[in-house]
């Protein structure tokens, strides 16, 4: 059930961020779309918990904050393997990683699974 919600998740949150962000674009079909969904939930599955391992001093002495660093250098990464996204500059990436978060914190908190 939980990769059902994150699959769906995704590309909405995708969706969401390229609305209301001017420097974040999409261009493509559905299917794309869903893709660059499942992309992303890969890599936040994979590279992130890798980076998170292997930096926790910067996570530390930044009392967290790094993670965002970490997560727009994800966004960036999915920018840069799927052409139909795109995104134009760090200040877009980090807003984006905003939107997307606070959307997919929703989304979990509004479908009440637990891990």
């Amino acid at each position: 059930m939980k990769l059902l919600i994150q699959l769906v998740a995704n590309p909405l949150t995708l969706i969401i961020a390229t609305y209301l962000l001017p420097g974040v674009s999409f261009i493509g079909s559905w299917w794309q779309l869903l893709i660059a969904g499942l992309i992303l939930g890969l890599l936040n599955s994979c590279i992130k918990p890798m980076l998170k391992f292997f930096l926790p001093p910067f996570i530390l002495i930044t009392l967290g904050l790094f993670t965002i660093v970490i997560n727009v250098s994800i966004l960036a990464l999915l920018a840069i393997l799927i052409p139909n996204l795109s995104i134009s500059g760090i200040w877009p990436a980090f807003w984006g990683i905003m939107i997307i978060s606070l959307t997919n914190y929703s989304i979990n908190t509004i479908m009440d699974y637990k891990d």
